[in-house]
This record gives structure tokens, C-alpha cells and sequence, in this order.
């Protein structure tokens, strides 16, 4: 996209402001994001849940393709943006929590790999030949201290906590229905469905069922685990 006006040209560099102070590379990034699929993150004292879709075509194979990556037993992550470049976070995610277990022999807080995370983007929006990671991620886990969170990395290098949150397209529709409905003394299951139905209430396509991937972290057992399609099926029940 050229720009034109006072404007024009200072979207071809990373390291270039413009005369308003905005760097239009990051902000590209943030659209990349913005045009991903649908991701829903809730909370409550039981614990945490994601809810999100595949999209696949029919000659894909969907078991394949992934929305939601563990990044250690106790914490995970959804993606929206670019899948490449996620999966790129992902895996230097992993890498910083099992260093993290060998160096302090205890599993890591969610914020202190979410700031990871968040440290590596703001490294790539600042040098030059370099461009920003088109993705955000949405990581959800329980903490050591057993306490269930939320944050989410932009492609800017800010990150944030939430007690629900929701990523990609019609992300902000999707936030004003959990900003209604969101308990705190919710059960998991609660939050599963609650997820599933604002997720098919802010998508504008249809979709099939056997898209949906959902992925909880109980409170109890401290797991953050991804549901298989036959615990799904029990949901949509």
C-alpha cells in the first residue's frame, strides 16, 4: 500500500518514524493480527480456557494445522497472525521455559515468558533489516502459586494480563459479550461453553464443529491441556 501526503515513504523502513510519530511497519503487523482467526480467552477461580477455530479447506489436512501450542505442562499459548512466525515465538518459548526449570529447578511464571516473548518482538521493531513478527499471542496457564492467567503479547512488544480477552477478527465484539458475561465462580466447563458460544456469536462464516480446538488449564492438577474431539463433542452436546 503506497502512501501518499505528508506521509508517503515512511512506511519503507522499520527505523523510520513519521511525521506523527507512528511507525507504519508495527502497525501493518497489528493488521496481520487483526485479520487473524477469532481467539477467546477466559478465567476464572477454577481456571483458564481457550476457545478458537481452524480454518481449513477440504482438501487440507486439518490434523495439521494448529491454533493452540503448549509451551510446558503448566502453560500455552493460541496464536493469530501469521502462522510462521508463531511458531517461530513458540518454539523460542519452549526453549526459555525448560531453561528455566534447569536453572531455578521450579516451572516458570506466565509473566516472566510472556516479557520473554515481549522482549524478542521489541527487538524486532527497532533494527533495521529486520521486520516485526506479524503475531500475537494469547498464552493462558496457572501459575506456580496456582493462580490461573491470561496475558497477550503484541507485535509491538507490549504485553498485558486479562481476565478475558479475545484476538483476531471481531475481537472487539467478542470482548464486549465477555465483559457481560464473565464469572469469576465459573467451573471450567462454564467457561468452555461460554467461550464456544461467543466464539460462534462474533464469526461471521459458518463453520463445522470438528474446527473448534479448545484448550483448558485446571486449577487442581496445575495442566494446561488440549482437548482431543471426542471431550469437544461433549461440549457441543
Amino acid at each position: 500500500m503506497m502512501r501518499r501526503g505528508d506521509d508517503a515513504g515512511y512506511d519503507r523502513s522499520l527505523t523510520m518514524f513519521s511525521p506523527e510519530g507512528r511507525l507504519y511497519q508495527v502497525e501493518y503487523a497489528l493488521e496481520a493480527v487483526r485479520r487473524g482467526t477469532l481467539v477467546i480467552a477466559l478465567k476464572s477461580n477454577a481456571g483458564a480456557t481457550i476457545v478458537t477455530r481452524k480454518k481449513f479447506t477440504k482438501l487440507m489436512d486439518s490434523s495439521t494445522i494448529q491454533k493452540i501450542f503448549i509451551m510446558d505442562e503448566h502453560i500455552g499459548c493460541a496464536i493469530a497472525g501469521l502462522h510462521a512466525d508463531s511458531r517461530i515465538l513458540v518454539d523460542y518459548a519452549r526453549v526459555q521455559c525448560q531453561v528455566h526449570r534447569l536453572t531455578y529447578n521450579e516451572p516458570v511464571r506466565l509473566q516472566t515468558i510472556t516479557r520473554k516473548l515481549a522482549d524478542i518482538k521489541q527487538q524486532y521493531s527497532q533494527h533495521g533489516g529486520v521486520r516485526p513478527f506479524g503475531s500475537s499471542l494469547l498464552i493462558v496457564g496457572i501459575d506456580p502459586d496456582g493462580s490461573p492467567r491470561i496475558t497477550t503479547t503484541s507485535p509491538s512488544g507490549t504485553y498485558w494480563s486479562w481476565r478475558a480477552t479475545a484476538m483476531g477478527q471481531n475481537s472487539e465484539s467478542a470482548k464486549d459479550e465477555l465483559n457481560k458475561s464473565l464469572d469469576d465462580n465459573m467451573s471450567i466447563d462454564q467457561l468452555v461453553k461460554l467461550g464456544i458460544k461467543i466464539l460462534k456469536e462474533s464469526t461471521d462464516e459458518e463453520f463445522e464443529n470438528d474446527s473448534l480446538s479448545i484448550a483448558v488449564a485446571n486449577k487442581e492438577d496445575r495442566k494446561f491441556n488440549v482437548l482431543e474431539y471426542e471431550d469437544i463433542k461433549k461440549f457441543l452436546a
